[in-house]
């Protein structure tokens, strides 16, 4: 084996390792942001190994398209979540 084939399996190890992790975080982490957090080191994980595919256009669309929109609307929910908990709160 070349270097570079070793050095693209390497790398494509540690982006799955990356994904399952992310993902795995996402299912079992307590707080809502944590998840949050756990979800776009999953989203970059992919993008990653879209790059080693070649699909160059795939990890930009990854990217801007999830973590750009899907986050913010995610980060939305949770801020509004939060307001209404604290309102609750001091009632």
């Amino acid at each position: 084996m070349a270097a570079a084939e070793i050095t693209e399996i390497v790398v494509f190890f540690l982006m799955s390792t990356i994904v399952i992790g992310g993902a795995l975080g996402l299912i079992y982490m307590q707080r809502v942001a944590h998840s949050m957090m756990s979800l776009i080191f999953c989203f970059i994980g992919v993008a990653g190994i879209f790059i080693l595919m070649g699909a160059e256009f795939l990890a930009i669309i990854q990217i801007l398209v999830y973590l750009a929109s899907v986050m913010l609307v995610v980060l939305f929910g949770i801020m509004l979540t939060r307001r209404q908990i604290l309102e609750e709160d001091f009632e």
